[in-house]
C-alpha cells in the first residue's frame, strides 16, 4: 500500500495564464491513514508520487460521496463547500517529502509549518524560492505583478481603490492560519510558514520568517530569521537579530535554548544552549573572539564563539574598558511574565 506524507484540499488564485499564485488549504493532512489513499486512487486515479490534481465539480462530488462513505466527515464538509465556488480547486498529494516543484506543493508545506504539524528544519523546502512567484498582495487578494496595473485601473474605474500591502513571494501567515494562543501585534511581520508556538507574544517590531519560529512561550521583539528556532521561555529584545541560513549564516542552523535573553539590538550567529544571555548591543558570530572568565572574572583562555555553540548557562558581554567580548557563567535565568503569555 502506498503511504502519503501529506495531503491537502485547496482553493487558490491563478493568473490569466492559469498559473498558480497561491493556495489555501483549510485542513492539511500529515501522514494520513491508508484509507485516504484508497479513496484518492478510486476517485482521482492516483497511482503514487507527488501530484497537484485540479478538481472540477464532478470530481468534487465523487470525493464528497467517498469521504461520507468512509466517515471522513471533516474532509466531506470541506469538499461540499468547495463544490460551490468558481475559484480553482486542487488536491495536492505528496507521497514523499521531496524538493518543492510547484506552487501547490510549496503552499501545502508552508501550511504544515504554520499549523504546527511539522517544526522548522524538519521539512524539505529546497526549491521553494524558485517555484513561488512574486505576488502583489492586495485587499482584493493575490494578483500577478504583471497584471497589477490593469487591475488598478479597473478598480479606479469602479470608483474603488486597490490597496497593495506588499510585493512578495510569501503572504502573511494570519491570512491563512491563526494558531491558537498567540499574540501578534503587527501581523504583516509574520510570514506564512512560520511556526508560532502557543503562548508566544510577538510585539510590533518582532519578525518571524518562514521555516522559523518559537516552541512555546516566548517574547519576540526582535527578528527570527529563516531556519531559526526559539525554545520555551526565551526573550528576544527590541531590535535583536538572529542570523538565518539564507543571509550570511551558511549551513549553520541557529537555535536558541530555553530561558535565553537576547538584549536589545544584540545579534546571534551561533546556536545557544539553555539559560544564555547576550547583553544589549553585542553581536556574536561564529568567528567572534571570546575571552573566557572564571567565577572570579579572571581570564582563563580565549576561543572563537563557534566553540561555545550549544553550551548552557553562558553570559556574553563586552568589556567597557577594553572592548573585548567576554563570556562567563550566567547565574540568572530569564523568567517571562505569565500574564503576558496567557492564551485567554
Amino acid at each position: 500500500m502506498t503511504t502519503i506524507f501529506s495531503f491537502g484540499l485547496g482553493i487558490g488564485t491563478q493568473n490569466k495564464s492559469t498559473a498558480w499564485l497561491e493556495v489555501f488549504y483549510p485542513e492539511p493532512q500529515l501522514n494520513p491513514d491508508e484509507s485516504l489513499v484508497k479513496i484518492l486512487k478510486k476517485t482521482l486515479g492516483y497511482a503514487g508520487g507527488n501530484h497537484a490534481i485540479p478538481l472540477n465539480k464532478a470530481l468534487l462530488e465523487k470525493l464528497s460521496n467517498a469521504f461520507l462513505d468512509t466517515n471522513k466527515s471533516n474532509l466531506a464538509s470541506i469538499v461540499n463547500q468547495l463544490k460551490n465556488t468558481e475559484r480553482p480547486v486542487i488536491a495536492t498529494i505528496l507521497e514523499t517529502d521531496s524538493p518543492v516543484v510547484s506552487v501547490p506543493e510549496g503552499y501545502l508545506k508552508l501550511h504544515l509549518l504554520s499549523h504546527r504539524l511539522v517544526k522548522p528544519n524538519n521539512i524539505n523546502l529546497i526549491g521553494i524560492f524558485g517555484v513561488l512567484p512574486n505576488v502583489a498582495w492586495t485587499n482584493e487578494g493575490a494578483i500577478d505583478v504583471n497584471e497589477l496595473a490593469e487591475r488598478q485601473l479597473a478598480s479606479r474605474l469602479r470608483s474603488s481603490n486597490l490597496s497593495v500591502t506588499s510585493i512578495d513571494k510569501f503572504p502573511k501567515m494570519v491570512d491563512y492560519i491563526v494558531p491558537s494562543g498567540v499574540r501578534i501585534a503587527d501581523t504583516a511581520r509574520v510570514r506564512l510558514g512560520a511556526y508560532i508556538g502557543e503562548g508566544t507574544t510577538i510585539m510590533h517590531e518582532g519578525f518571524v520568517n518562514f521555516n522559523a519560529g518559537t516552541e512555546n512561550t516566548s517574547m519576540i521583539e526582535g527578528r527570527i530569521s529563516q531556519g531559526v528556532f526559539v525554545k520555551k521561555g526565551s526573550d528576544l529584545g527590541g531590535g535583536s537579530s538572529t542570523m538565518g541560513t539564507l543571509s550570511g549564516g551558511g549551513q549553520i542552523v541557529i537555535t536558541i535554548g530555553s530561558q535565553c535573553l537576547l538584549g536589545a539590538n544584540s545579534g546571534l550567529g551561533i546556536p545557544l544552549g539553555d539559560r544564555c544571555t547576550i547583553e544589549a548591543g553585542l553581536y556574536i558570530t561564529a568567528g567572534t573572539k571570546v575571552s573566557l572568565l572564571d567565577d572570579c572574572a579572571k581570564l582563563v583562555t580565549q576561543t572563537k564563539a563557534r566553540n561555545l555553540a550549544g553550551k548552557n548557562d553562558l553570559l556574553f558581554r563586552r568589556n567597557s574598558e577594553t572592548g573585548a567580548v567576554e563570556c562567563l557563567t550566567n547565574h540568572s535565568a530569564v523568567e517571562l511574565n505569565e500574564v503576558l503569555h496567557s492564551s485567554n
